[in-house]
């Protein structure tokens, strides 16, 4: 695919959209909550559209596609597990985080809500959570970059090098300018602007082979394999697609939508409109996987950029079924689902280290105004780190995704559901449960293992806690109070 005037424009007009926004939030960001968390001010739509956004990065348009596209329906079990995964969250994590931060000292990043939730005042919890969002982050924000780069790369034909930086100059300076505000409104055009091209492409698609019978024999023509739920990897590959669900209770940047609702009744009606903007974005990946392999197995000669990497499928389908500003529209989609996550994941890295390493260990009594510019300052380093991590040009968005969404889920989901749950739980079950969760996620990668390490990460995590806080002492008076203040109230407003 080559850039034309029709597509740099759509591209164009899309970024300096973003960056409106971003000015916009600007002069309504007047202290440090305000850039963290948007004062807490997010109504249903859009805390149902940038908590989807911000989860669904450019994995969803790229990573999950190419994997149907090579794999076929095995790699379905993904989407099963995301689904459920995400339910679960809404439904049991959601109101319970809302207003347990709002209760501990109004808790603005979820290494805060740790320090308050258990008293720590030695501040290694606060210390430990940062630390393990910044080193997870750093390789999440890396797969932003480098799905960024790709699209760059492929539609403009800049080299990679180049592409990196255009990929995220406009993210970076919307979330520098806006802070949460820019990136909450932004994520909700994103999220609009995904579902779109997402339904749209492989309905096209399909009308062109001649509808899905015809699209599904083509499959099988292929290889009938690709149609079969259960592939080469037998029941553990089933079992460590599925477990991708398990990472939700434990992303910083999605847990961070629940704590920025304006109040808890907004939170059902923003998990109706979350779960059907998801399962149809979720359905439509999957078609474009499959409807790409049917397409461009009866006209090869327009795959050329597939043949060289399936995560360019959906890019390949938009340049050969529309015209060139309908295709521009379509691949801004790709960008959104970029652009939205790389924001939340950039913000939340500026949150930790301006909020629990500046403020918390450094600069206790620092004016919002210095907040906000440390925080902005700080998104800027993420950034540079994110690019530098991303400049190997044989990076698969998936796989750096794949690593990162088990690190945060395994260290931080367990500690999360149990805190939220149990009133037991004590500082050092929370301690014990994270380092056992992230160093059995980084030691299990290196094993080589067909298991995905979020299955064990996550069981060790539990057990650890579990072990760790009986062992311990009894919470004190005062946390044991709050947590049982926090559930009647739970239990008051239906949770």
């Amino acid at each position: 695919m080559t850039a034309s005037t029709p597509l740099l424009a759509t591209f164009v007009a899309y970024l300096l959209l973003m960056v409106g926004i971003g000015l916009w939030a600007w002069f309504r960001t007047h202290s440090f909550d305000d850039y963290i968390l948007g004062g807490r001010s997010l109504g249903s739509v859009v805390t149902a559209l940038s908590a989807g956004a911000s989860d669904m990065s450019g994995w969803l348009l790229m990573g999950l596609p190419g994997a149907l596209y090579l794999s076929g329906l095995a790699e379905a079990w993904i989407a099963i597990g995301l689904t459920l995964g995400a339910w679960l969250n809404w439904r049991f994590v959601a109101g319970p985080l809302r207003l347990y931060t709002e209760r501990t000292h109004n808790a603005l990043t979820l290494p805060d809500y740790f320090t308050h939730r258990f008293e720590d005042r030695s501040r290694v919890l606060r210390i430990l959570s940062a630390l393990v969002i910044l080193v997870f982050f750093a390789v999440y924000c890396a797969s932003g970059i480098v799905a960024g780069a790709r699209l760059f790369e492929s539609v403009f034909g800049l080299p990679y090098a180049q592409a990196l930086w255009w990929g995220a100059a406009a993210t970076i300076a919307y979330t520098f300018l806006g802070g949460f505000l820019a990136v909450s409104w932004t994520d909700a055009v994103q999220a609009t602007l995904m579902i779109f091209a997402l339904l749209l492409t492989p309905v096209v698609a399909l009308l062109q082979l001649g509808g899905p019978a015809q699209a599904l024999a083509l499959v099988e023509q292929v290889d009938l394999a690709r149609l079969q739920w259960i592939g080469a990897g037998g029941l553990v590959a089933v079992v460590s697609a599925a477990a991708w669900g398990l990472g939700y209770f434990g992303q910083p940047h999605i847990l961070a939508r629940f704590m920025a609702a304006q109040d808890l009744a907004t939170l059902p009606r923003a998990r109706r409109i979350g779960m059907a903007w998801m399962v149809l974005c979720l359905a439509g990946a999957i078609a474009v996987g499959l409807a790409g392999l049917a397409y461009f197995t009866r006209f090869p000669e327009q795959g050329a950029l597939v043949h060289g990497n399936p995560e360019r499928v959906f890019i390949a389908l938009a340049g050969a079924l529309f015209n060139p500003w309908v295709a521009g529209v379509l691949l801004s989609a790709i960008l959104a689902a970029i652009m939205s996550t790389l924001s939340c994941q950039l913000l939340v890295c500026s949150s930790a280290l301006t909020e629990d390493f500046y403020r918390g260990l450094l600069r206790p009594h620092a004016g919002q105004r210095e907040l906000v510019w440390v925080g902005r300052t700080a998104v800027l380093v993420v950034a540079l780190l994110a690019i530098w991590l991303a400049r190997d040009p044989d990076s698969r968005v998936l796989g750096l995704v794949s690593y990162a969404w088990a690190g945060f889920g395994a260290a931080f989901g367990p500690v999360v559901l149990f805190s939220l749950c149990w009133g037991r739980m004590t500082r050092n079950g929370a301690l014990a449960g994270m380092l056992a969760g992230a160093l059995t996620v980084i030691l299990w990668k290196h094993t080589g293992s067909a298991l995905y390490e979020m299955v064990p990460g996550f069981l060790a995590a539990s057990l650890a806690i579990v072990v760790a806080s009986l062992a311990d002492r009894a919470p004190s008076v005062q946390v044991q109070a709050t947590h049982a203040q926090v559930r009647a109230s739970l239990r008051e407003h239906g949770y």
